[in-house]
């Protein structure tokens, strides 16, 4: 099969099989180029067909700190007060500008998910 744009499951499935089929390449050989063409059509078929949806904010926030092993009074040094930051984790107020510009910073959180609710 010559590589091409994937635009059906058979033309999915006949893709995958391809790539295990190449997943042995020696670094540096053609075996391996066709294999990452291939990976870009397979993964450019799944971002089309399966796209993954952002994190709600909240979760987002709650997840890091989890990662983190932070409490909600350690949040507070990064958001307004410990009331606030109850207040955010309980989806009672929404996050400002100002909150996500400081969340972004001090836990790498992307911006494009703490505006997800915004």
């Amino acid at each position: 099969m010559k590589p091409k744009i994937l635009k059906t499951e058979t033309d999915y499935r006949l893709a995958l099989a391809v790539v295990e089929s190449l997943m042995d390449a020696v670094p540096g050989s053609a075996e391996e180029e066709e294999l990452e063409l291939w990976s870009l059509l397979v993964e450019r078929y799944e971002q089309q067909q399966f796209p993954i949806d952002l994190p709600d904010p909240v979760d987002a926030i709650k997840f890091r700190m989890e990662q983190e092993g932070l409490r909600q009074k350690d949040l507070a040094k990064v958001l307004p007060g410990k009331n606030r930051v109850s207040e955010v984790l309980n989806r009672k107020r929404p996050l400002s500008l100002g909150m996500i510009r400081s969340l972004h910073k001090h836990l790498q959180i992307p911006a494009e998910v703490l505006l997800g609710s915004q």
